[in-house]
């Protein structure tokens, strides 16, 4: 198994960073947008599309809709309010399962969960990608994500006894999870310094590093909470070693959109 993850990193990862720190433009949208597609294709199996032609049909709605958002980017800004409600009543959601399951709307529920979890995603890169400074952006909540799970893994590893969530993922405890939320300030701190940021831009940007890493985390435990409610141990087999496209970008699709909320909101980037 470890062989098999240390290759397919080997091959995704120049795929990964020549995609998205090489490409612009209608390119870049169409990268993210064929990631975000098989994402969707692994949603459906999550939705209760067993059928293969169904998984393809959903996956192919969801490029649809991509095109037409890259078409008429008016709409940005309400993806990115409708994506911070939708993550505030997963957080309910993940909180309250598995009595919270009766709240989902069935098959249909479920498939229009997956449209608020992947399009303001793909959204949120999509403006990060127009805004100055764009790559460092993108690595700045990559490396928060990335951080707050290396941090969780091993703070939770050496001293997890209280368990975070056990319906939903019975791995995660709270310890981990305040060492990941540790890993990701310090190194905003870090960062912070290193660029001298007054006090006033550090503490915003603490606090809103903060918010990302807690519902990278909600995003992380909604993928959890629909493999579990439907017996399934990853959302697909599409990578070797690391399980499907959702296992890997879970926390993201919560994190980014998130992220460029608080930006817009701080005066980064023009919508």
């Amino acid at each position: 198994m470890l062989k098999q993850r240390i290759i397919t990193a080997l091959v995704l990862l120049p795929i990964a960073l020549g995609g998205f720190f090489l490409l612009d433009g209608g390119a870049f949208a169409l990268f993210i947008g064929a990631v975000v597609t098989l994402g969707a294709w692994e949603w459906a199996r999550l939705a209760g599309f067993e059928a293969q032609s169904l998984r393809v049909a959903y996956a192919a709605a969801v490029a649809v809709l991509l095109g037409l958002l890259y078409m008429v980017p008016v709409v940005a800004p309400l993806l990115l309010v409708v994506a911070v409600l939708w993550w505030l009543v997963a957080t309910f959601l993940v909180m309250t399962y598995p009595d919270s399951s009766r709240l989902w709307g069935g098959v249909p529920g479920r498939l229009l969960i997956g449209l608020l979890i992947l399009l303001p995603a793909w959204q949120g890169l999509i403006l990060l990608k127009q805004w100055p400074q764009a790559n460092a952006l993108i690595i700045a909540v990559m490396v928060l994500v990335w951080g707050a799970d290396i941090g969780a893994y091993f703070s939770g590893k050496t001293f997890g006894k209280r368990k975070l969530a056990p319906k939903v993922s019975p791995g995660k405890s709270w310890e981990g999870l305040y060492g990941g939320l540790a890993a990701s300030l310090l190194i905003t701190l870090l960062v912070g310094l290193q660029q001298g940021w007054s006090v006033g831009g550090l503490l915003l940007a603490l606090a809103g590093a903060a918010v990302v890493v807690l519902i990278s985390v909600v995003g992380d435990l909604t993928e959890s909470m629909f493999k579990r409610q439907s017996g399934i141990k990853d959302s697909s087999n599409l990578l070797p070693g690391h399980g499907g496209v959702l296992d890997r970008i879970d926390s993201l699709t919560a994190a980014i959109p998130l992220f460029a909320a608080l930006l817009w909101l701080a005066g980064w980037g023009a919508l």
